[in-house]
């Protein structure tokens, strides 16, 4: 009999260790792989949504006239819009051309950017670029806001023409006026190099 118990006890004990083992170690693996698989059919879907909501284009190019005479032509290599919100156009390498009255042509190129459709206005981000063939300006944001003809340089500007080096924060120019308006973002005195 007491061997009988025995067996029994070691049997109990076995399985009660087996319970343990499959409540701490295999149970939680089992819920971690559902709630893995779950996220992942989750960011399937979430991606497809997205692509469904996202219409992409190559070689992309408007043309236009702003400001009643004005020309310009706004290109991308690659380019996407949102169906939420249609009149932005999200961009890569963009470049955009204006045809000034005075019959200058500014380029402007940069390594992002988008386009509003609607008001004409651009953004450009990262390694911008803008000549008018005398005068370059090297920053990392330029704002275009066709809407009051008006240009907002700023972030690590550097403006080198025929007389002149500037460095500075900021510089806000208006193709009306052609005066435009430079500063720093703390206390710091505007850089400028002039030459005779």
């Amino acid at each position: 009999m007491k061997q009988r118990q025995r067996r029994t006890q070691l049997m109990l004990i076995s399985v009660g260790i087996f319970l343990i083992l499959i409540t701490y170690f295999y149970y939680p693996y089992l819920k971690k792989q559902k709630i893995t698989k779950k996220q992942s059919i989750e960011q399937d879907i979430n991606k497809k949504l997205n692509e469904d909501e996202k219409t992409t284009f190559e070689s992309l190019e408007y043309q236009g006239i702003y400001d009643l005479n004005k020309p310009f032509t706004v290109k991308s290599e690659r380019a996407y819009m949102l169906s939420k919100d249609p009149d932005v156009v999200y961009m890569n390498k963009m470049l955009v051309t204006l045809y000034l009255e005075d019959g200058r042509t500014v380029t402007i190129v940069s390594d992002k950017g988008t386009y509003n459709k609607a008001n004409y206005n651009c953004f450009f981000e990262k390694n911008v670029k803008a000549t008018d063939g005398e005068t370059k300006i090297f920053s990392e944001n330029l704002d275009f806001l066709a809407t009051n003809n008006f240009v907002e340089i700023y972030n690590n500007v550097n403006l080198y023409s025929p007389s002149s080096n500037l460095v500075a924060d900021k510089i806000d120019y208006n193709f009306d006026t052609k005066f435009f308006t430079v500063s720093m973002f703390d206390e710091k005195a505007v850089q400028v190099k002039v030459f005779k």
